[in-house]
């Protein structure tokens, strides 16, 4: 079988696949392709099977729009037929059915510069300036304050190292919005954006812009950045950590982890990234596929996978933070909040369409960043385009869709959507 993966996640699948050839008998061929594309080449690979992919590897946010596309087989039958060893993560499932196999517990942590944080003359200093102790920081406010009073060129040190780039601003403004008690979309899958929440979260993102360093580089561009040991704050995921805690890595040894700001008192959990194993549309044999793919997550060969220190896949099982491999790779402080984080996150949006939505969202948050337009009308934009996508996907099966997905939020934003009045009225459907 032929196995389509991210780059990076090389180190993690070898032993996987070792354990599966060992047992089975059956050869595992990798084909390695750019994070950032591995969804788009699975598609194409759909329509030109060019590369004969069995099962894949892409980001868990694709998988509603691979199967709208017809990329990836259902695993329902399947499941049925030959059990499931791991419940699998919330971005599995999609309109009620089973397409993948969460391999990776990609939730957002944050990385503070312990010698800064921690330096008695800063905290005094701190405390002097803003009437608040310097601690890790509860709420978005709190860290860009923090970033702020870090932020010293002209002495070579920087308040944060947080993504200003095309694939990963919009992550940082939907943890923003959310922390502001938004959601996305209002009961009726109206969008609900163009409000306090949304607009206030973009105006923050602005203003922190000006005490960053590195914004503009890629994901292992900022880890290296980061290394340097000369940035306050930054923000990422356990590959950050590994990237940060192997030896002879600048900061090792050298960060306070937090969860990622919040709201009020309470911090924010956000699920925005992971891979899952598909099986491939032109697959010729699925149930060897699924059979391996239910091998991957099961617990050795998972934990294996997870401790594999060249490699970026996170814990996802409860099993795996008492691994003594998992923890040296971790460490304990990091794997206690990256525990707490996978407990209760807010989802990506995992509905149809989910990469037009974000895309949308992505260029005008950038053009707003840039000084091009004002955030309220960047948000507006985006509010119109995302309503024009949701009644071309079928608005009375997107808001089902929707509504199933705010069913799955922590539940605290439950209780907001049900306080939340819909745009339209009473018995008024899209189509009226």
């Amino acid at each position: 079988m032929r196995l389509l993966v991210p780059d990076g996640s090389q180190a993690n699948v070898m032993p996987v696949i070792a354990r599966f050839e060992a047992a089975h008998g059956c050869k595992i061929e990798t084909i390695v392709t750019d994070l950032d594309d591995i969804n788009a080449t699975l598609l194409l690979e759909a329509i030109l099977p060019e590369m004969q992919i069995d099962i894949a590897l892409p980001a868990t946010f694709g998988i509603p729009d691979l199967s709208e596309a017809g990329a990836i087989l259902p695993l329902d039958h399947l499941a049925g037929r030959f059990g499931l060893s791991s419940p699998g993560g919330i971005g599995d499932r999609y309109d009620n059915r089973l397409w993948g196999f969460q391999t990776d517990g990609d939730v957002y942590l944050m990385f503070y510069h312990r010698e800064m944080l921690e330096d008695p003359q800063e905290q005094a200093r701190y405390a002097d300036d803003t009437g608040a102790a310097l601690a890790v920081p509860r709420t978005w406010d709190d860290l860009d304050r923090q970033m702020a009073f870090f932020h010293r060129p002209d002495q070579g040190r920087y308040g944060g190292c947080l993504y200003r780039t095309a694939t990963y601003a919009a992550w940082e403004w939907w943890a923003r919005f959310h922390a502001r008690g938004g959601l996305p979309f209002d009961s009726d899958c109206r969008a609900s954006i163009t409000n306090d929440a949304g607009v206030g979260a973009l105006e923050a993102m602005i203003a922190a812009s000006a005490h960053l360093t590195g914004a503009e580089l890629g994901l292992f561009d900022n880890w290296t950045r980061y290394n340097r040991g000369d940035v306050y704050a930054n923000i990422g995921w356990g590959g950050t950590q590994k990237a940060l805690n192997r030896p002879g890595a600048g900061m090792r040894g050298r960060v306070v982890h937090g969860p990622l700001p919040g709201g009020g008192d309470q911090p924010l959990a956000y699920f925005n990234w992971g891979w899952s194993y598909v099986v491939a549309r032109h697959c010729p044999v699925p149930e060897l596929a699924y059979l391996f793919c239910d091998h991957a997550v099961s617990p050795g060969p998972s934990a294996d996978a997870v401790a594999a220190l060249e490699g970026y896949f996170d814990p996802f099982r409860a099993e795996h933070y008492d691994d003594p491999r998992i923890i040296a790779a971790y460490g304990d402080t990091f794997l206690a909040e990256h525990r707490k984080a996978m407990s209760d996150p807010i989802p990506d949006l995992y509905i149809a369409r989910r990469n037009e939505y974000f895309e949308s969202l992505t260029a005008w948050l950038l053009r707003a960043l840039a000084g091009h337009t004002d955030p309220e009308s960047a948000l507006g934009y985006v509010s119109s385009r995302w309503d024009i996508i949701t009644q071309q996907a079928g608005a009375d099966a997107q808001c089902a869709r929707w509504l199933h997905l705010q069913d799955r939020y922590p539940e605290r934003f439950r209780q907001a959507g049900a306080q939340q009045p819909a745009k339209i009225a009473p018995g008024r459907s899209w189509r009226q």
